[in-house]
């Protein structure tokens, strides 16, 4: 078989992928061609800016604020250490205990929780491991017993390490043929596994996003593990005006402005619940 084969068979999901986008988001300048002269860059997850909630964020911040932005869509855990080297000027990611760890090293000024999103654990509509509606450690229990086919993202981002978390708790380290790590963003990951027809953890925003274009099902919710966004003002060597412009961005997310657009992100795509929710002052 050729070597090009996978790839081609994959082709016309990839361009339903790019209708998809342009004409159920109708974004009308991406974030990712935001240019920065004396701008700032942001470093944040591949899920949330999968989502589409970001270029619609970035896109009224600079409409507001004059600020040029470039997004870096990596990881959480690739997006910590490019703060930690002071290459970015602020994060917007998503794993807790990591986020507290870089705070503590004093790589950062200041950290806000932002909002939060549903995890999803999703696999094939037959179920083979027959994990619907189970608790994520009972579900991941259940799939490494029957070694049914599992796809991780393997990329230290948020969502690895939530899916790390679950596997420790029941007291197992996956490995084997059954358990494949992609080493790439959510969508591609969710890509891979509804070609392979294979259960994954994902955040529930970006399987919203592609789920016309997927063959995986939504099995298990689990409100133990929610996914809390949080934006961080990095410690950086930039002069003043970068990081006062770093600074009204973090100002700018945690607006009035800004909170109507994440809460009215879900509504606009008509998900019968919301994509995300923002955290409020006293829940801090």
């Amino acid at each position: 078989m050729s070597k090009l084969a996978p790839i081609l068979k994959l082709a016309p999901i990839f361009m339903i992928l790019i209708i998809t986008t342009f004409l159920a988001w109708g974004v009308s300048r991406p974030a990712s061609l935001l240019t920065t002269s004396s701008g700032i860059i942001l470093a944040t997850t591949t899920s949330l800016y999968d989502s589409g909630l970001l270029d619609q964020l970035l896109f009224a911040f600079e409409k507001h604020a004059g600020i040029r932005v470039k997004p870096i869509a990596v990881g959480t855990g690739e997006a910590l250490k490019l703060g930690q080297k002071g290459e970015a000027d602020l994060l917007l990611v998503h794993a807790p205990e990591l986020e507290n760890q870089f705070m503590a090293y004093g790589y950062g000024l200041r950290r806000e929780e932002l909002m939060t999103s549903e995890f999803v654990l999703v696999g094939p509509a037959d179920d083979p491991a027959k994990v619907k509606g189970l608790s994520f450690p009972q579900a991941l229990s259940k799939i490494a017993q029957s070694k049914a086919f599992f796809v991780s993202r393997g990329d230290n981002s948020g969502t690895h390490f939530l899916e790390e978390r679950v596997w420790k708790e029941v007291g197992f380290k996956p490995a084997g043929k059954w358990y494949l790590q992609t080493g790439q963003g959510m969508a591609e990951t969710l890509f891979i596994g509804s070609e392979k027809q294979a259960y994954l953890l994902t955040d529930y925003p970006t399987y919203a996003r592609l789920k016309p274009v997927l063959k995986l099902k939504i099995l298990c919710r689990d409100e133990n593990y929610l996914n809390v966004y949080s934006v961080i003002l990095v410690k950086t060597k930039n002069n003043q005006g970068q990081r006062e412009a770093a600074e009204r961005l973090l100002e700018y997310l945690l607006s009035p402005e800004a909170k109507q657009i994440i809460v009215a992100f879900g509504r606009k795509n008509n998900e019968t619940e919301g994509l995300f929710r923002v955290i409020q002052p006293h829940e801090k």
